[in-house]
């Protein structure tokens, strides 16, 4: 098999493909012959050497893709040798083949492609749990999602654009705005010309919304809180804010972190509202959770709920080129990688 391996962190240029040997599943494994994956900005992070939970160099990255099932591992029960399947994967996805629990494979409906399906998981699966395992988004929600265009962003429009009655408002520069109307949103709003929260307030009749999915962080966590109705939540997806180009500002970052707002149970009792925090890689920590989300995931795919948005796609031979495109935020959706 081919093997897509990082030599050492630095820039993409460590990228390295190799031939490996074919793996073998084990007990209540699969092994998945692999005709998709996508590259991640974590993946970027963890070449580099800034993702703390990534393995050391040398490794294999990549966290979801999709492919066809080859074999299964001895008392496995999983998708029968020739199904196809969407997986995700705590790394290593950058290789033909795979070898991966059960758990974290699910059916692949037959009208969707392999390009397409590798960079769905990891995004739909952040926007899914947020909006209806934390947000338990129904008719009649307000949903604020900041940055939009991002690729969670996009999966967060379409889920909830779904989901009759539900309104949603959406922070991105106004060049996005129709494709975002497209994907479901009510009011786009750019905070570079403005003013965010007083534009929600009067949309709103100074009730403010629901939910807020938050990937910026800083200072916007303390905005956030405040736009939030009595029983609001605000869940963290991450902290933009804190990366200023292609390298961190020190200073502006450790400036952002002092200014971060402090949050204490008895200011959440007494305002009725909560905070949460959504990382889909703890997700491996529950694998029934695992499988329920990836499960309820691939039956909207089946039910047509959203159609899966195709990033650019790339050779394993041209690895370098897809991280290039996502450290320089050139990529056209997710940067997807094929074998051979």
């Amino acid at each position: 098999m081919q093997a897509l391996f990082v030599t050492r962190h630095g820039g993409p240029q460590v990228l390295e493909l190799r031939d490996q040997p074919d793996p073998s599943p084990a007990a209540g494994e699969v092994r998945v012959c692999v005709r998709a994956c996508s590259v991640s900005y974590a993946d970027a992070l963890a070449r580099q050497g800034r993702h703390a939970a990534a393995p050391r160099p040398p490794c294999v990255l990549g966290y979801e893709g999709a492919g066809v099932v080859d074999a299964l591992g001895e008392a496995t029960q999983g998708p029968a040798p020739g199904t196809r399947v969407v997986f995700v994967s705590r790394f290593g996805a950058h290789q033909s083949q795979v070898c991966i629990p059960a758990s974290q494979v699910a059916v692949l409906p037959p009208f969707v492609s392999f390009q397409a399906a590798a960079a769905m998981p990891v995004d739909y699966l952040t926007a899914q749990h947020a909006l209806f395992e934390f947000g338990h988004v129904r008719p009649g929600s307000h949903v604020l999602v900041h940055l939009a265009a991002s690729s969670v962003g996009c999966a967060a429009l379409q889920l909830c654009g779904a989901a009759a009655g539900v309104t949603v408002f959406a922070t991105a520069p106004s060049s996005h705005h129709a494709e975002l109307r497209a994907l479901g949103c009510h009011h786009p709003i750019d905070p570079a010309t403005t003013d965010y929260p007083s534009e929600i307030m009067r949309l709103t009749q100074n009730r403010g919304v629901d939910l807020i999915l938050d990937p910026v962080g800083g200072p916007e966590w303390k905005t956030g809180y405040s736009l939030l109705r009595p029983a609001g939540l605000l869940v963290v997806l991450g902290t933009a804010h804190l990366r200023r180009g292609r390298r961190w500002a020190w200073a502006q970052a450790l400036w952002d972190l002092a200014r971060m707002p402090r949050f204490s149970p008895l200011q959440l009792l007494a305002d009725g509202r909560g905070i949460a925090g959504v990382d889909v890689a703890r997700l491996f920590d529950d694998e029934a959770l695992l499988q329920r989300q990836l499960r309820a995931l691939m039956g909207r795919v089946a039910n047509r709920t959203f159609q899966p948005r195709l990033g650019q796609v790339f050779a394993f031979a041209e690895a370098e080129a897809a991280h290039r495109a996502i450290e320089q935020g050139t990529a056209k959706g997710k940067p997807v990688l094929v074998p051979g």
